[in-house]
This record gives C-alpha cells, structure tokens and sequence, in this order.
C-alpha cells in the first residue's frame, strides 16, 4: 500500500535523475531544466497509462491530493524560501531603492492583477467562454507576484549594476506578500463579499499586511541576531536561524499580517552588515552557506513537483485556445504595472525604459502561482483558471528564463559570469 511518503522517495529519484542529466549533457539552468525534465516525466506517464492501463495517474492524483501540497508550500515551504533569498540581498542597496520597491510590490500587483484579468475576461467573451469577470481578476492576482528563487538562481548568471539587481531581487521577494492580500481579497468577491470593493479596503489591507509583517519580521529577526551574537555553538545557531523562520511566519499568519514578508524582513535583519546589531560575519557565511543548500533542494523539489501536478489536469481542447492570449497578455501586463509606477521615478528617460524592459522580462512566474491555483475552491471555472496558470508559469520559466541572459546583455551589456 503506497503513503504520501513513497511519493517524497520517487519525488527524490527523479529530482536525481533529471539532475544529473541536465548536468552531464542537456546543460540548462537548473530550475529550467528541472522543470523540463519534470514535464517531459508527466507527458511519458500520461502517454504509457493510455498505452499500458497501468493506473499510475489515478494514484499520482490521488497521493499528490492526500499531500495537500499547495497548503503545504504556502504554510511552511514558501517562508524558508524566501528567507533563504532574503540573505543573499545586498541590504545597502536595498535600503537605496526601497521607495521604487515598494511601489513595485504594491501598486504594481494591484496594476497586473487587474490588467491581466480584465483583459483575459474579453478574451474569454470574445472565443464563446464565459468566465465571470471576478474569477478573471482571482486569476491575475494568482498571476501578479513573481518567483523569488527563480529569478534570484537566474540572475547568479549575470553580472548587474547592484542597484538594478537589488530592485529586482527586492520586488520579487515582498510582492509575494502584496499578491496574496490581493488573492484573498478577489477570491471573497466570487463569494459574495463585495465590501472589498472601494472604501479603501484593498488598499488598507495591503498596508496592514505589509507594515504588520514588516515590523513583526524584524522584532523576530533582531532577538534573533541578538541570540546569535552571544551563541558560539553552530548547530544552535542553525537551529535559532530554524525557529525564527517558522515562528515568525506562522505568527504572522495568527495575526493576519503578511507571512512572506515577515519573513524576508526576519532574513534581512540577519543579512544587514551592521558591527552593532547584525552578526558576525562567519556566522553570517555560515548560515548562508546552510540555507542556500536548503534552498537548492526545496526549489528543485518545487519545480518537479510543479511539472507533476500536470497530471492532475484534465484538459479539453477548448481550454487551449485561450493560451494563445493569455501569453502575451501576461507578458504585457507585466510592463505596465512596472512601466506606470516607473515613469514617476526621477531617472532619465533612457534609464527608465531600459528597467522597464528588464524589469518585465525578468517577472517570472513560479511556485507561489502554482499553490494559488490549486487552493481555488471548485467552481465550473476552476479548470480553465488552471489551465492558463500552468502556460503562463511554464513560459516565463523556460522562455523568459532562457533569454534573461540576453536580454541583460542588450540592455546592459551584462556579461554571463564565468563561475557560473
């Protein structure tokens, strides 16, 4: 009899398999080619089930359900993400571009979210299906937040101006948080909570969840430094280091204040290159040296995990047809929400246009989208809300993924850096 365990075993040996060869011969970034390799196990799962009747994906469905693996990702896998990116952050310049991050983890979710699902409405009316207008808008805010841990394993190829780089790790790690806010905040008007609109109910609740989340993350992050100051022992400090990410996150989802960006500002109290109130800097080397390999083992595990989930979609022919929109319609409401707050920016113009581009290509969407869509409640909608998550999380990953490098050298001139 198979438990949810033997899943975690066989999750294990394809993450090595695949692995290895992408290493050894295919030679693509790892999270793209874990994805790929993972898509490629799903679709030869599928084909032989049709072929040979072996049931595997009725048990692959049934297990990958009993996980409860959105819950899991969004309770407990995304905050040791996050917290892990959160370290590798240069906070001084963080600290320097903090009002154009802000807005881009705000206003810039609000103007994706709303964007993308206004259009994808008329998209849906225009070929024949009819998808509720709220439900379009659930779904650009599943769309809205970026992947943190993509985009930050990407940009290790590349060498930026820091400021840019820190712009662009910074907004992908708080505009999780902003994302969730504006998920829960559309997912209770498809259930008849239309008080969330107007009086300023979104808007409070992202300050409320972002403020909130902020100071809690860095009270949490501060005792901890503290702690870690006055601890010599490393097996104690990788455990202080442990406990301030769960605690401070399942608190912060107590108090309905923002988890992820608790979290990340728990990360960068640790990360602040302070001689008064950080940490010494072995013990700073040492726990990134930790949490990047924890973080290297949760992503590759996400994003397999992600390609299996394909197998949980039972997908029509008329289901494709939206992808054909959806593509370019995620990639285009990705430049105006990061396009409007931008023109207010006192940059040159050339200056601006040049991050309004690479800001845009690198938005890629990743793991937190995923989980999203899959804690949707059953509705007649569900599916098709599914369907264009997957395309869209699939493209940015692998195309965008892909071409990042180039991109960063058009613009730039960035070179791909050689340790890499």
């Amino acid at each position: 009899m198979f438990e949810p365990i033997d899943l975690f075993a066989i999750v294990l040996v394809l993450a090595v398999l695949i692995g290895c060869v992408n290493h050894l011969w295919i030679k693509l970034p790892p999270a793209i080619g874990m994805l790929l390799g993972s898509l490629v196990v799903s679709l030869v799962i599928v084909s032989s089930d049709h072929v040979l009747h072996l049931h595997v994906m009725r048990w692959f469905r049934g297990t990958l359900d009993d996980a409860h693996l959105p819950r899991v990702f969004l309770n407990a896998v995304l905050a040791l993400l996050l917290f892990a990116g959160s370290l590798h952050v240069d906070v001084a310049e963080l600290s320097r571009r903090r009002a154009t991050i802000l807005i881009l983890a705000t206003a810039s979710v609000i103007i994706s979210a709303t964007a993308f699902g206004g259009a994808m409405y008329y998209t849906y009316g225009l070929i024949g299906m009819s998808v509720p207008l709220a439900w379009c808008i659930v779904l650009g805010a599943i769309l809205a937040p970026t992947d943190a841990v993509v985009v930050e394993n990407l940009l290790q190829q590349v060498k930026l101006p820091s400021g840019l780089r820190a712009t662009i790790l910074g907004e992908s790690l708080f505009n999780d948080g902003a994302g969730v806010v504006l998920f829960l905040v559309a997912l209770g008007v498809t259930e008849g909570d239309t008080f969330v609109i107007g009086h300023g109910v979104v808007l409070f609740a992202l300050l409320r969840e972002i403020g909130g989340g902020a100071l809690l993350g860095f009270a949490g992050g501060w005792l901890a430094a503290l702690m870690l100051r006055r601890v010599a022992d490393q097996g104690l400090q990788l455990l202080i280091s442990l406990t301030l990410v769960i605690v401070v996150y399942r608190v912060a989802n107590l108090w309905e204040i923002s988890g992820p960006i608790a979290v990340v500002s728990a990360g960068l109290c640790l990360a602040l290159p302070s001689p008064r109130f950080g940490i010494k800097s072995e013990t700073r080397t040492m726990l990134v040296g930790f949490w990047s390999l924890l973080d290297q083992l949760m992503n590759t595990l996400l994003l397999l995990l992600v390609g299996l989930q394909i197998l949980g979609l039972v997908i029509t022919p008329i289901q494709l047809v939206p992808l054909a929109f959806a593509v370019p319609l995620a990639v285009f409401a990705r430049l105006l929400s990061v396009a409007l707050p931008l023109l207010f920016t006192h940059q040159p113009f050339a200056d601006k246009a040049r991050e309004m581009g690479v800001l845009t290509w690198a938005g890629l969407r990743g793991g937190i989208s995923i989980a999203l869509a899959l804690t949707l409640p059953p509705s007649p909608w569900r599916a098709d809300l599914l369907v264009v998550t997957y395309a869209v999380v699939v493209f940015t990953i692998v195309v965008q993924g892909l071409t990042i490098p180039g991109v960063l050298h058009a613009m730039y001139g960035a070179r791909i850096s050689s340790d890499q």
